[in-house]
């Protein structure tokens, strides 16, 4: 942190002669605001996570490829964390998988399979993280919704559309179902059984029979004083007497229509001052909307009009008085009106303005109203501009007019969003403006192939070139291409490197279309952006927070490599001081030492563990050895939380995905036919629930299988069973029927390992490699366990046999007991490493006699720019004609932060 303590300290000298000796109270103030802050910086620095990933959404079966990239303040590669981790959660907030990767030069490589039975159609929360980043809040976590969509299996696909009429009192869903079977043709003429849940109970049900159009028109009534806010409606669509295709979709209605909520650029509105007001509209759905308006006196007379400029934001000038009372009358644009009142003006006050359209500077107006200025004329106010907690700016100056103009040099400050901060003469922040400082367009990254067009199977040279102006730069990067007819997708919505490093780090609250302000930038863009902060009303660095030491308490700190740590005591709970103990891990060559310290606690440091692997820790080489245990810390993680962005999820993704998921189709097809192979051949006893006594009930009853090849590649088996386990419902670490459940039954499903009841946790320790199937039974006609145990419903794991072995002594038998000062776990190790498979065509391509329907033509996270700023690859196209979108992500070791996005037509 030797820099962060630098570039205070040259402010702190800068500030210092500027300030007049005689002004020793003014010292003290910006004495006092600069040292909190610097402060702050030190004891609380920045750092940000950001992961390329190398398409915007994908199929089940896909492999998601991604390059995190770690910065802190300065946008400068981060020297803080040395693991980072990624989450990922399902719609229904459960954790799916969670990847841990090495750090290595401020940047970690990682794949998430999407493996068929652990995943499923849907939309999925992505969010990645540091543990030195739990300090603060998920808010700043780098966060994109992904979604998933099905191909192989898919029997349905459905489009969902509905309404909501609401009163005081009563609330109706108008919902519309259209059913299409896996070519895209219309399901007519069947019936369907729907229902509907809303926290957790069932709110309604009923019948219906689709149109020639495989269209189902479903009305939902609530409650009474009950409206839907969180509910589902599930359809159970009747194609035969024997098969049944279900669907499920969430119904969100919003408890109100629109809002709009006000900004003064002051933070208030000051009788006198002519004062910019913000505005941003919101639609029920979470996103902007469109809007035009007028403000109005008590008289009613009209005092200005207004209309938005971008997603329902805009502005407006009211020089407010402050005995007169304003409202605005707001007509949205799907033809909603409204009114609002708004905020009364102070009598007294200070207003800072920011003109923020020069390049280089950013010019400053501090007005005083006659009042304000009467009372604190000759009196000092100061600005400082920060960015992160560093402050890269400070100045001063007497009130003697009701108007005092500055300016603030941009080139001082890195890129991303500055904080400008209006001071008293007591140090109190009165007024606050965040501005974007753009990067300077002379720092750039370049693609270029060797040629413009290519053919199918084509090689391609493409050459990065990095730098600023003329000189060169070298970076880190990373570059993925696409063929854009099978991905299509709007490129304001994407979640960039400039987007996340620059603008939504830094900024609490949802941002609509993040990369359309970096997306080809002009003035417009920057006048939206401009908006954008204005009405963002949440910041990372709050100066009041600071200077009254209300600061976040750190409980984590900065993770430096992967470590085990515990503590060794004896049989009486007394720790162990200068014990020895050994680890290893089980199936590699894998060893290391450590000795307690005299408190007992031990630790293993730098350790290489890959995940699901065992790893043993050993006690008996200490004194007194065989009466030893050892007990291990617990490792922080992230709260398991709801999707921060639901305005991102796609409602119909076989709609939205189409042209995707076609081509996933075609090309996970021989998954499809693999799946419909049948053996034939001697039945082999397997085991089951009919082993066991207590659960031989079952027999009788038919129930649904699950076999253990299935939970291959699952690193839980708990979280794989809760998308598996057809007819069961998870929720909060319990299994329940499904149909049950949505009709108000709350008792859960019992669970068995073989023949032993046990809880979800349990699931948490059974490995996949030795589940030979598992049993799920809706019904329990006999009552045989339901009776006994006070459940609804049977989940059986059956577990492999283990071969029988001849007869041991009983010597032998208590040698497979565990001993206390033996330990065996399995840690969360460092997710498994791949490579992105990149076919060659080196002979005559169409040779090769199979249809190349990749989509992602090329993933390369490894690519790094030599002193002349240049680096250079070949790749081979696939089958797909038209466009190919190769989209290139980085950093460099000074902070510039770079993107660029490059077109080529392949064609035939």
């Amino acid at each position: 942190m030797r820099f962060l303590k630098f570039v205070v300290a040259v402010i702190l000298l800068s500030v210092l002669t500027q300030v007049s000796a005689t002004a020793q109270q003014d010292s003290i103030v910006l004495d006092k605001v600069l040292s909190k802050s610097k402060a702050f910086s030190e004891s609380r620095p920045v750092e940000k996570v950001y992961l390329h990933m190398d398409k915007p959404y994908y199929s089940v079966a896909d492999t998601v490829w991604f390059k995190a990239y770690l910065t802190m303040e300065q946008n400068l590669p981060s020297l803080l964390s040395k693991i980072v981790y990624v989450d990922v959660m399902s719609s229904r907030d459960s954790l799916v998988q969670t990847i841990k990767l090495p750090v290595v030069n401020s940047v970690a490589i990682g794949n998430i399979p999407l493996n068929q039975g652990v995943y499923k159609q849907g939309n999925y929360y992505f969010k990645a993280y540091t543990l030195w980043m739990l300090n603060f809040g998920e808010e700043y976590f780098y966060s994109k919704t992904i979604p998933i969509g099905e191909a192989i299996d898919k029997q349905l696909s459905t489009h969902f559309s509905y309404k909501t009429t609401q009163t005081e009192k009563n609330q109706t869903i108008e919902a519309t179902v259209q059913f299409k079977n896996r070519d895209g043709l219309a399901i007519a003429n069947k019936p369907v059984n729907w229902n509907v849940t809303s926290n957790f109970d069932n709110v309604s049900k009923g019948k219906g029979t689709t149109d020639a159009n495989g269209f189902l028109k479903v009305k939902i009534e609530a409650r009474k004083n009950e409206p839907i806010t969180n509910g589902e409606l599930t359809t159970d669509l009747v194609m035969s007497e024997s098969e049944t295709l279900s669907a499920a979709f969430k119904l969100k209605p919003a408890k109100s229509t629109h809002d709009v909520q006000f900004f003064p650029e002051s933070g208030e509105l000051v009788a006198g001052i002519a004062t910019k007001v913000a505005f941003k509209a919101i639609s029920a759905a979470g996103t902007g909307i469109d809007l035009k308006g007028t403000i109005t006196d008590a008289s009613g007379a009209v005092i200005t009009s207004f209309t938005s400029a971008h997603l329902g934001m805009g502005t407006f000038f009211l020089n407010a008085e402050s005995n007169k009372t304003y409202k605005a009358n707001i007509t949205f644009k799907d033809g909603t009106v409204k009114s609002y009142e708004l905020p009364k003006a102070v009598a007294s006050g200070l207003a800072l303005q920011v003109t923020n359209t020069d390049p280089l500077t950013a010019s400053i107006k501090i007005l005083a109203n006659e009042t304000y200025l009467a009372a604190n004329k000759n009196k000092s106010v100061f600005i400082v501009g920060t960015q992160g907690g560093i402050i890269y700016y400070a100045a001063k100056t007497r009130l003697n007019a009701l108007l005092t103009n500055a300016k603030i040099p941009k080139d001082q400050f890195p890129p991303g969003i500055i904080q400008i901060t209006l001071f008293s003469d007591t140090g109190e922040p009165v007024s606050e403006r965040l501005i974007f400082n753009a990067q300077k367009a002379t720092v750039s990254v370049s693609l270029k192939t060797d040629l413009t067009a290519y053919k199918p199977r084509q090689k391609v040279k493409l050459t990065v070139n990095a730098k600023n102006e003329a000189a060169a730069l070298q970076g880190d990067f990373s570059i993925s291409v696409i063929d854009e007819q099978k991905v299509p997708y709007d490129e304001d919505n994407e979640v960039t490197i400039l987007s996340s490093l620059l603008l939504t780090s830094d900024l609490k609250g949802y941002v609509e279309k993040p990369n359309y302000y970096f997306n080809k930038p002009d003035e417009k863009k920057a006048a939206d952006l401009d908006l954008l902060l204005l009405t963002q009303g949440f910041r990372r660095f709050n100066f009041k927070e600071v200077l009254e030491n209300k600061l976040v308490p750190i409980t984590i700190l900065p993770e430096q490599d992967m470590r085990i740590t515990g503590t060794l005591r004896d049989r009486t709970g007394m720790p162990v001081k200068r014990g020895a103990l050994r680890l290893t891990v089980t199936g590699s060559k894998y060893a290391a030492e450590a000795t307690t310290n005299p408190t007992g606690v031990f630790v293993f440091p730098h350790v290489e563990i890959a995940d699901s692997s065992e790893v043993v820790i050993n006690a008996k080489y200490s004194a007194n050895g065989s009466s030893l245990m050892i007990l291990l810390d617990g490792q922080p993680s992230a709260p398991l939380s709801k999707n921060l962005n639901p305005a991102e999820e796609v409602m119909n993704i076989d709609s939205a995905l189409a042209p995707y998921l076609e081509n996933s189709a075609k090309q996970y097809s021989y998954l499809r036919t693999l799946k419909e192979v049948k053996i034939e051949g001697a039945k082999v006893k397997r085991p089951s629930h009919s082993d066991h006594p207590n659960l031989s009930g079952l027999s009788n009853i038919s129930g649904t299988t699950i076999e253990g090849e299935r939970f291959k590649g699952c690193n839980s088996v708990a979280q794989c069973l809760q998308s598996m386990a057809v007819g069961l419902y998870y929720y909060e670490n319990n299994f329940y029927v499904t149909r049950d459940y949505q009709n108000g039954n709350r008792t859960p499903v019992q669970i068995f390992l073989n023949a032993t009841p046990i809880d979800y946790f349990g699931l948490t320790g059974v490995q996949a490699s030795e589940i030979e199937s598992v049993e799920v039974f809706t019904k329990d006609e006999l009552g045989t366990v339901n009776r006994l145990y006070n459940t609804n419903g049977v989940l059986v794991i059956n577990t492999k046999v283990t071969p029988k072995g001849t007869k041991i002594s009983m010597e032998e038998f208590r040698k497979l007991i565990p001993e206390a000062n033996l330990l065996k776990f399995k840690p969360k190790g460092f997710s498994k490493q791949r490579e992105f498979y990149s076919p060659k065509y080196v002979n005559a391509p169409a040779t090769y006699n199979y249809n190349d329907l990749r989509s992602t033509i090329y993933w390369n996270p490894k690519v790094a720019t030599d002193a002349t700023g240049t680096s250079s690859f070949e790749f081979y196209n696939g089958d797909g004609n038209g466009t190919y979108r190769a989209v290139i992500e980085g950093v460099d070791k000074t902070g510039n932060i770079f993107r660029s996005v490059y077109r080529y037509t392949v064609k035939r």
